[in-house]
Order: C-alpha cells, then sequence, then structure tokens
C-alpha cells in the first residue's frame, strides 16, 4: 500500500514539473529593460532622419571643403559622420547675403547661387554619386533611403537670389530647389525681416517694416513657387510676412530653422500665432538647434566672439572656411573657451521647444533642423555624427516611434508631398 502511495506521489509530482516546464515564461525572470539609448537606437534607424537646414560656403566640394572626407572645423556635416549619427538626408542651402539692392548687388547674389547649386549638383552627380543621391520629390527622398544612399535636398535662404525676377524661380526648381526661403537678415524687395540691418539702407526698422509684411514682388514670388511645387520657408521673416505668405499661399508653407517665441524671446523666434496659422495651413515648423534662438546668451559672450571673428578676419562663412588650418584651430580653440565660460544650450532645451510647439500645434505640424555651418549647433548635437542624442532625448521625453518618426522627417515629407500635388502645370 506504501508502495502505490510513493508511486502516485512521484507521478503527481513529475506531472507538477512538467507542468511548470510548459509554462516556464510565467515563472522566468523578465528580461532587462532597454534603455533609452537603445530604444532610440532602433528608432533612429527606421526613422527617415532629415535635417532641414545646413549651410555650405561657395567652394562646397572643393578640397577646402570636401563632403567626402571627415572635415575639422567649421565643417559640421560630412558624408562620414551623416552615417555615423544616422543623418539621412541633408537640405544643402543656396543662402546668400543681403547687400544694396542694384544691378551690382543682383548681379553678385545670382553668381553666388549657381556656385552653391553648381557644387551640391556636384557632389551628388559626379564625386559621390554611389553614396548620396540628389532627391527632387517625396518619392525620391524614400527611394533613395531604401538603397542605403545618403540623401541630399535643396533651399533656397534669401529671395533676394531672384532680385526682382520671379521667374528666376523657375530656373532655381530646375537645378533642384525644393524650398524657398522670402528673406534673411535686412529687408529685401519681397519681405520684411525679422531681423532689419540698417547697413542695408532698410526702411522703417519698426513693426510696419517696408512692405506691412509681403511686397507685390513677394505675393507674385510666392504665387509662382505655388506653382512649381517649391516650398515657401518664412524663416527669418517678419511676423507680418510670416503671416502674409501662409495667408496668400496656396499650399502649406514651411519654417525652415526657427525655434519658439514663448520659450525664449528671440526676434528670429515664433509667435503661437505664427504657429498655428502655419499649422492650420497643413505646414510645419522645424525647429532648430541654434544656441541663441534657444535660451539666453549673454552680451559678453557675443562680444567676445564677434571680436575674435573680426580679429581672425572671419567676416564671412567662405572667410572661415579658406582661413589656414591655424585660423581655424585658434577660432575653434577661442569658441571652446567662451562655451566652457557661458555654457551652449543642451539637446533638452532644444527638446524644451519642440515640447512647447507640439503641445501648442500638435505632433503633425513638427521638426527639426540643425543650422549647421551656419551658426547651428549646441551641447549634445555639435555636429551630424551626434544626430541620435536628439532621438535619445526624445525617447526619454516619452516620445513614441511614431512620433519622432514624423518629427524627424515624416511632416517635411507629407508637406512636400501636398506642396507637389498643389503645383500646376506650365
Amino acid at each position: 500500500m506504501n508502495g502505490l502511495r510513493y508511486g502516485i506521489a512521484a507521478a503527481a509530482a513529475l506531472l507538477l514539473l512538467a507542468a511548470l516546464w510548459t509554462f516556464r515564461p510565467a515563472f522566468s525572470p523578465s528580461a532587462p529593460e532597454r534603455s533609452p539609448e537603445e530604444i532610440a537606437a532602433e528608432i533612429h534607424r527606421n526613422a527617415i532622419v532629415i535635417d532641414t537646414h545646413v549651410d555650405i560656403p561657395g567652394f562646397f566640394g572643393t578640397e577646402k571643403y570636401d563632403p567626402g572626407l571627415r572635415g575639422n572645423p567649421p565643417i559640421q556635416v560630412d558624408l562620414p559622420r551623416m552615417r555615423e549619427g544616422g543623418l539621412d538626408a541633408v537640405f544643402f542651402i543656396v543662402y546668400v547675403g543681403q547687400t544694396e539692392r542694384g544691378p551690382v548687388g543682383y548681379a553678385q547674389a545670382a553668381s553666388e547661387a549657381l556656385a552653391k547649386f553648381a557644387a551640391i549638383r556636384r557632389m551628388t552627380d559626379v564625386q559621390y554619386k554611389d553614396e548620396i543621391g540628389l532627391a527632387l520629390t517625396a518619392a525620391d527622398v524614400r527611394a533613395l533611403h531604401g538603397q542605403g544612399k545618403r540623401i541630399a535636398l535643396i533651399g533656397i535662404e534669401n529671395g533676394y537670389s531672384i532680385a526682382k525676377n520671379p521667374a528666376l524661380l523657375d530656373f532655381y526648381y530646375e537645378l533642384g530647389a525644393r524650398y524657398f526661403g522670402l528673406v534673411h537678415n535686412g529687408h529685401n524687395d519681397l519681405a520684411d525681416s525679422a531681423q532689419p540691418q540698417e547697413k542695408f539702407a532698410d526702411r522703417p526698422n519698426g513693426e510696419g517694416g517696408e512692405h506691412g509684411g509681403l511686397s507685390a514682388l513677394g505675393r507674385e514670388a510666392v504665387a509662382r513657387a505655388n506653382d512649381l511645387g517649391l516650398m515657401v520657408d518664412v524663416s527669418h521673416a517678419s511676423r507680418a510676412a510670416t503671416m502674409a505668405a501662409i495667408e496668400v499661399s496656396r499650399a502649406p508653407v514651411i519654417a525652415s530653422h526657427s525655434a519658439v517665441k514663448s520659450v525664449h524671446d528671440h526676434p528670429r523666434n515664433l509667435s503661437d500665432e505664427e504657429m498655428k496659422a502655419l499649422a492650420a495651413k497643413g505646414g510645419v515648423v522645424q525647429i532648430v538647434a541654434f544656441d541663441e534662438y534657444l535660451h539666453p546668451v549673454p552680451d559678453e559672450k557675443k562680444t567676445a566672439r564677434r571680436e575674435l571673428a573680426v580679429s581672425l578676419g572671419f567676416t564671412s562663412l567662405d572667410a572661415i572656411f579658406a582661413a589656414d588650418e591655424a585660423a581655424k584651430a585658434k577660432f575653434a580653440d577661442g569658441l571652446a573657451e567662451l562655451d566652457r565660460k557661458y555654457p551652449r544650450a543642451t539637446v533638452a532645451v532644444l527638446a524644451d521647444h519642440i515640447g512647447y510647439a507640439v503641445r501648442l500645434v500638435g505632433i503633425d505640424h513638427v521638426g527639426i533642423a540643425s543650422d549647421f555651418q551656419g551658426g547651428g549647433g549646441i551641447e549634445g548635437w555639435s555636429h551630424a555624427g551626434e544626430t541620435a542624442n536628439v532621438t535619445a532625448e526624445l525617447v526619454r521625453r516619452g516620445y513614441s516611434e511614431e512620433e519622432i518618426v514624423k518629427l524627424w522627417g515624416g511632416n517635411l515629407l507629407r508637406v512636400m508631398e501636398e506642396v507637389e500635388k498643389a503645383r500646376k502645370a506650365r
């Protein structure tokens, strides 16, 4: 009898062990949670990461700035660091500075613009065509990304480059431009600037500006951009010019590199009113990693930085890039010392601006830009190789993968598609 009991007990024990083995996941230790950096790395790989504003000098694509090689300061964007940082696509900028309005100034501006178009096309069509391609549509961006290539797009900064002839937009569009920034620092013939410059003989610098926003020529330029399928960009525009451009455009409008006025009150930053109007039109504001736009910068730092640049003859972006290595190193060391004394904004501050904009206008109308090589760069995102740090901060803030994909380029691609649809046959 005892043997029978022992046999039954043994059988029961075996059955229990078998049950525990069958349902072992319920009893196994839970898998360790992934860090924000690990989660961010996966999201970053899955997203199409687009930076909507990177400035270039006129000799981009030469030995002074070879985008295929890892560069020293002031270079912040090159193909090696784009790959390392998971930066998939960049709008390289055809920027011209504002000077006197007249035949000489207009001719010089057009010449500088064409040199930059040629440099970008040389990179994509000749020098590094197996590594980076030029995208002309949102579909091109997705196709090139699927091929594992880096992606170049072209934006124009400062409508001064079309002089008084909106028909020049047709030519620039054919060369690859896909957004058109109306104005820069200083009023031009199209629009009032958020930062008037008296040295360029700007007319009234008050709220009314020179044109009260957009001139008749500016409205014509917006209409022509709509007809072409060229995104209109209001970064650098005055509040009145921004509101007018949004009103008269029949397609969504972008702010390619701006920050939030309610977080930091800077003339270049967008008010709640402007962001709401832009979103209502279907547009997107690309929050920019530019120190002075993100947080207060002491006047002492601005003065010291300006004096350092002048002492080295660095009066323009081209002058900085053209300098010898010793002068560049001295400038970089001087800036680093100033940053130690007066710390730069961080990726967390950038995320504060992003968060405010998202809460105000919704996740579908916000994106990200660096303004690298045009003054951009903050602690944690100082060059293309550090791009994933922004994604990690967004993960720490609780953004989902879907939301981060939208911020990093999904929203911008949607706007590109809507602007393409609004295009009129010529």
